[in-house]
């Protein structure tokens, strides 16, 4: 069982963009980019539990996520993370159907991910907003969080799921949250 830990903050379009230029200052290593398309399935008794499963889509791939929340009210996050890549996402979806969990939630997000001092530093934009995560050990987070100049900027301690069903709109039965099409 892996335990994530993590901090999130609501960023404005200038505040993301100060951050960007940061962490090119502060010469933190670009691991990636991509757009996600986020599943999340219902059934059982993942709600009653505070749990999500997660399909994670990126181009051809894709990610399966069990997540469980601990209890706290700290702004750093603490939560069972298990993950497996999958190799066919469709197949996936009719296993999880057959096993009677449904899509609930769907949300979009482009992440710009980056190393900085052993953590891991998401920019995130979703259709609701812009989001920065710093995910390391929680010494290390307070450490990058000075060094990026978010220590000031006031943490997002809702979900991406719970601003989903907040900003999202329902259709066919399923929140969802997705980019305009261009």
């Amino acid at each position: 069982m892996a335990i994530e830990v993590e901090k999130k903050y609501r960023l404005t379009k200038q505040q993301r963009e100060r951050l960007l230029r940061r962490l090119l200052e502060v010469e933190a290593e670009k691991t990636g980019e991509e757009f996600e398309e986020n599943i999340l399935f219902d059934g059982v008794d993942l709600r009653e539990r505070n749990c999500v499963l997660r399909l994670r889509r990126m181009n051809d791939s894709a990610i399966l996520t069990y997540k469980e929340r601990f209890p706290s009210s700290s702004s750093i996050k603490r939560q069972r993370e298990d993950e497996t890549g999958v190799e066919d996402p469709d197949a996936m979806m009719d296993i999880l159907d057959a096993l009677g969990f449904t899509p609930a939630l769907i949300y979009e997000k482009r992440r710009a991910t980056w190393q900085v001092r052993d953590t891991e530093v998401a920019v995130d934009e979703l259709p609701f907003g812009f989001f920065a995560e710093i995910e390391g050990d929680e010494s290390k987070i307070r450490e990058v969080e000075q060094l990026l100049n978010l220590s000031k900027v006031k943490a997002e301690l809702a979900t991406y799921p719970y601003l989903t069903r907040q900003f999202g709109k329902e259709r066919d039965g399923i929140i969802e949250a997705r980019f305009k099409e261009q």
